[in-house]
Formats: C-alpha cells, sequence, structure tokens
C-alpha cells in the first residue's frame, strides 16, 4: 500500500474500533489510537494513555512523552517520522495498569494496526508490549536493549517505559543507550542481517540470548 492508503486503512480501521464496546471506554474522554507515519519504519508500543493523552488524543503528550520525543530526535528521527502506540486505547481509571482482560480486548486493535503500517523494527516501551511481542517469560531488566525476532518474524527490541527514567534518572542513559542501536539494527534490517548477531557484537564478546 502507499502511504496515503495505509493513512486511509489506519483511518477506518480506528473509527470502526472506536465503536466498539472496549472494556476502558466508558471511563475515557476519548480513544488514543496512535499517531504518527502510517509508512513508518519504527513503530513505539507503550502501554496506555495517561491524563494528558485522555485530553488530547493523542499518545505521549505528557512528561513521559516529552522525553520519549527527545530520545526520538537524539537519534536524529522525528516524532512524525515514526508511529506511536500504545497497547490499550483508553485511559485505565487513575493510571493503573490495564488488567490482562482488556489488554486481551484491545490486542486486535493494535495487531491490524501494525498489519497495516508494516513497519521494519518495533520497539516496545514497558513490559506489557514487551510481553505482547515477545512472550510473557522474559523480564525487561535482563534483555531491554536487545534485538529479536519474535515467531511472527517481527523484529522487536524491548525498552524501559519512557516514564520509568522519570521515577529513576539512572534509567535515562540507558534509554538513551538503548535508542542509540535503533539506525543500527534498521540498517542491518535492509541489508538482510542477523540484526541480534551484529548488534551485540559491539559490546560483548558474548552474544546475548536471542530469539533471531
Amino acid at each position: 500500500m502507499t502511504t496515503d492508503e495505509k493513512a486511509k486503512a489506519l483511518e477506518d480501521l480506528n473509527a470502526e474500533w472506536v465503536k466498539k464496546n472496549l472494556p476502558l471506554k466508558a471511563g475515557a474522554t476519548q480513544a488514543v489510537p496512535g499517531d504518527g507515519n502510517p509508512d513508518a519504519e519504527v513503530l513505539f508500543v507503550g502501554e496506555g494513555p495517561g491524563q494528558a493523552e485522555d485530553e488530547q488524543g493523542k499518545p505521549f503528550v505528557g512528561a513521559a512523552g516529552k522525553f520519549l520525543t527527545e530520545l526520538i530526535e537524539a537519534i536524529d528521527y522525528t516524532r512524525e517520522s515514526v508511529f506511536i502506540a500504545n497497547m490499550v486505547k483508553h485511559r485505565p481509571p487513575g493510571n493503573r495498569d490495564p488488567l490482562p482482560d482488556e489488554l486481551a480486548a484491545y490486542a486486535p486493535w493494535l495487531d491490524e494496526q501494525v498489519t497495516i503500517i508494516e513497519p521494519k523494527l518495533i520497539v516496545t516501551l514497558g513490559r506489557y508490549s514487551m510481553a505482547h511481542f515477545l512472550g510473557e517469560s522474559l523480564t525487561i531488566s535482563k534483555i531491554h536493549g536487545e534485538p529479536k525476532r519474535n515467531a511472527k518474524g517481527q523484529v522487536v527490541i524491548p525498552m524501559y517505559h519512557p516514564a520509568a527514567a522519570l521515577y529513576r534518572g539512572d534509567l535515562r542513559p540507558v534509554l538513551h543507550a538503548d535508542f542509540a542501536k535503533i539506525p543500527k539494527v534498521l540498517k542491518l534490517i535492509e541489508e538482510g542481517k542477523d540484526t541480534t548477531a551484529e548488534a551485540e557484537e559491539e559490546e560483548t564478546e558474548e552474544p546475548q540470548q536471542a530469539l533471531l
């Protein structure tokens, strides 16, 4: 599909899903499907909208969003060049964590977005999106920044959620270092190389466990 066709497909998809009786809909101001380039090479997936996102209808516009923008711009990308979405599309009450049944209810919406956008790389932000794309058994503190290929053939880099760095200052340089890998991994994908093996060789003599 062309960029315009993808944009129209996403618009139609969102129009369909906002009509559904989703579990978090009643307590939210509006849905926050995601925004950015419909033909993006990189898709970022967070957890869910907060108060600012619920009010504005756009993802990552609060304090964590400002840091995410900083991270994106530090690798010479812009928010307009990538696509940003969340696992759930309505704000959980009081910004609580989404429940398993809520995550399951919204998952098909996200999966259809991924199908339309066809990103070369998916960057998960936090444990919920990591679990969706890579499984429940992995621990973010052990595998953050390591590119993986999941059972669907998608290349995924799990990372800490930017909000975590607002409470733990020591995570800011960790996120910056992990983001710095994104252009390298994209280049390896375009060259058809084993992204995990090549990326890890630059940082350690013993390659990390990989799904690629």
